[in-house]
């Protein structure tokens, strides 16, 4: 029957209860006595019941051939909570068509305040390669240029220094190691 049942299709209707009465079936074979009878008749039942299921699953099928095909288990899962969700429970949660444009505000006003930030942690006397002074002019001209790069730019940057923040807070700090004496220094003139 196990195997008619996986010729039709029918071991993929509960794959995990049919896996488990393969299993309890290999594992009657290798008893004998009473431990074979009693699974045995468990086996029986189990397989009872999977019938029970196959001819309902096949009934409903055929109730259904004009319907719309299966979507799969994801599919059927959606569909139940669509079906079982209460009537009015979509308008709950509607669309927010405001909150993209608070977004794009939010993050308007988080790239201008880092960039002010960043102006003012450039020295007074600073010169035209000073690391502060050429990260507050690359800011400047991308905010010129292109606000919504300086943006993704931003958060992008921001992503990295939480990430390295994260990853260096268990770590304990480093000690710089001593450099090795100079051969020369240690050597002596051999005398003669």
């Amino acid at each position: 029957m196990l195997d008619a049942w996986r010729e039709r299709g029918a071991d993929r209707l509960d794959s995990v209860r049919f896996r488990f009465i393969e299993a309890l079936e290999r594992r009657a074979a290798a008893q004998n006595g009473e431990a074979r009878r009693v699974l045995d008749a468990r086996l029986a039942g189990l397989v009872e019941a999977y019938a029970a299921e196959v001819a309902k699953a096949e009934a409903s099928a055929d109730a259904n051939a004009g319907a719309k095909p299966s979507r799969g288990p994801l599919g059927d899962l959606l569909d139940h909570i669509e079906n079982e969700a209460p009537a009015g429970s979509r308008a709950s949660y509607p669309e927010l068509e405001l909150l993209e444009y608070f977004r794009q505000t939010w993050s308007s006003v988080s790239a201008d305040k880092q960039v002010r930030q960043s102006l003012e942690q450039v020295p007074g006397n600073a010169g035209p390669l000073n690391s502060s002074s050429l990260v507050h002019r690359s800011l400047s001209l991308m905010r010129e240029l292109s606000p919504g790069y300086l943006q993704q730019f931003l958060s992008y940057v921001d992503a990295l220094s939480w990430m390295e923040q994260l990853n260096g807070a268990g770590a304990p700090a480093t000690k710089d190691t001593p450099r090795a004496a100079s051969a020369r220094k240690n050597a002596r003139p051999k005398p003669r």
